[in-house]
Parts: C-alpha cells; structure tokens; sequence
C-alpha cells in the first residue's frame, strides 16, 4: 500500500466491497482537542483516536509524546476496528504530520496496510467529498501488535547518527536555530542535525509534494545514499511524517525506513549531560 492516498481514490476504496478502516486524529497542539471538530463533521465511517490519550504514552521521562505500550496500543487500534491484514487510512486536519504518527505506530506494530489521506480533512472537504457527523461504532478489530517493524533511535542512537550518517530536524527552522523555543525548556538542535522543517513537504493547500520534489528537497539538504538517515522533532509526532517522506521520495523504503528518535527534542534537552547546539549550522 503506497503511503499516501488521494480523497478521490478514498472515495473508490470506501465503496468497494472491503472498505479501509478510516480513522481522524485531528490534533492542535495546545488545543482544543481534536474530538470537538471529529463531532462536528468528518469522513463518513472515520473513528476518532488521540494522540494524547490512544498514540503516546504519558508524558514524562521518555519525552512528550512517548510510544504507547503495545498493549495500549493494541486496545485502542482494535476500538477503532482495525484488524488483521486490513487496509487503514488515517487522516488529521490538513498536512498529514500527525496523521503520519498512526501511520508509523501501525508499522511499526507490523501492520503494513496503511497510507495517510493526502491533504487531511481539508482537502477531502476542497474536493467536495461527502462529510457527516454521524458517530461511528465500529464491530472490535482483532489486529496484533508486533513491534518493532520500524527502527526507533534512542538519544544516544541519535547522536551517532547526526555524527556518521544524516540526522533529520523535523520542527520549524527557527527552533532549530535556537531563536525561539515555545515548548521545551531548552532552546537549539542535535549537534551535527540538519534542519528539515515538516511544513515543507506539503504545498500552500497542505498536499503532499511529488516523489521527484520531495528526493530533490531531501537530497539539497543532505541527505546521501550511502548514508543511515533519521529524524526527530520536538516531541516524536511530526518527525514521522519525514520518516513517511523519505519513503514517498524513493530515498528509503517499507523495507529499509528511516530511523525514528521517538523522545525527539522533548527528551533530548532535559539532560544537562547532552550537548545543544544553536544557529544555521549543524
């Protein structure tokens, strides 16, 4: 299953005798929850999952957003009615970077039958795609979580990464220089990370770019062909959907992905004991 789906061939796939399991986890960092816009209007069929409650962990030693158990994970995905060998499409409100985090769980969890709906919501509602507030109760899924399907980088990982291959920064140019930090108690990157903002794999509509645009943006950065890539962000979220990216532009594959580091810059910082660095360069 390619990564990413359009709405005209979700709309094929919803009216095929086997459906995908659609799920909205629409999500605004500090709020309000994504919840209240699912109750108002979303993709015939779509469960609602969270990011903070169904995708992550409590916050706390491991960052802010760290991977679910897979026990957790399993009840959740399996209340959504995902089950065993069948398609998923996951969705959120525009860009597909916390859409990707589903996405990369349920790879992870060895669950390969899934793509992220290309332009969120908003392009399904710009496309003129039917939209209902209808809740939906689905009959429980029987999928197994199996993980360790994607690789998952510690800070220590990372580190060697961003020293002897490529280490992805996922969050805005600005944070990654230091100049600002609205979140995390300390402000810079990974020394030797390379500055790769998520906002730029999408276009002014929140559409993903082509596989040739993405390769060329990748490749302009630094990212090398002899060279082990990773990515993190701020808190493990948005930094899968450059896992999802690399894999779109043909630089990695479902075979070979990308590294995650799943504490991102949340974990990272808060140990006086690592390095920050700050400014335009590595």
């Amino acid at each position: 299953m390619h990564p990413l789906i359009s709405t005209e061939d979700l709309v094929a796939a919803l009216a095929s005798a086997s459906p995908p399991v659609v799920v909205d986890v629409r999500w605004r960092l500090g709020g309000p929850p994504g919840r209240q816009d699912y109750e108002v209007g979303h993709v015939p069929g779509a469960f609602h999952l969270d990011l903070d409650a169904d995708l992550s962990a409590a916050p706390g030693a491991g960052g802010r957003h760290p991977l679910p158990g897979p026990g957790d994970l399993q009840r959740a995905l399996r209340s959504a009615g995902v089950r065993e060998g069948h398609p998923v499409v996951a969705y959120d409100g525009g860009d597909g970077s916390v859409a990707a985090r589903l996405w990369w769980l349920l790879r992870w969890a060895g669950h390969e039958e899934v793509a992220v709906l290309d332009g969120g919501f908003a392009a399904w509602v710009a496309d003129g795609r039917p939209v209902t507030a209808e809740q939906t109760r689905p009959e429980p899924g029987d999928v197994v979580v199996r993980p360790g399907a994607m690789p998952v980088l510690d800070a220590g990982d990372a580190a060697a990464l961003a020293r002897d291959g490529v280490l992805l920064d996922a969050r805005a140019a600005q944070r990654y220089r230091g100049e600002t930090e609205p979140v995390d108690p300390r402000a810079g990157h990974v020394p030797g990370a390379l500055s790769a903002p998520s906002a730029e794999h999408v276009d002014a509509s929140g559409r993903w770019l082509g596989a040739d645009a993405l390769a060329e943006r990748f490749r302009a950065i630094g990212v090398r062909p002899d060279a082990a890539v990773g990515a993190y962000c701020g808190s493990g979220v948005t930094a899968s959907s450059v896992v999802l990216a690399l894999e779109v532009a043909g630089l990695t594959s479902a075979r070979q992905p990308a590294g995650l580091y799943a504490g991102s810059w949340s974990h990272w910082c808060v140990d006086p004991e690592r390095e920050v660095a700050t400014g335009p360069h590595p």
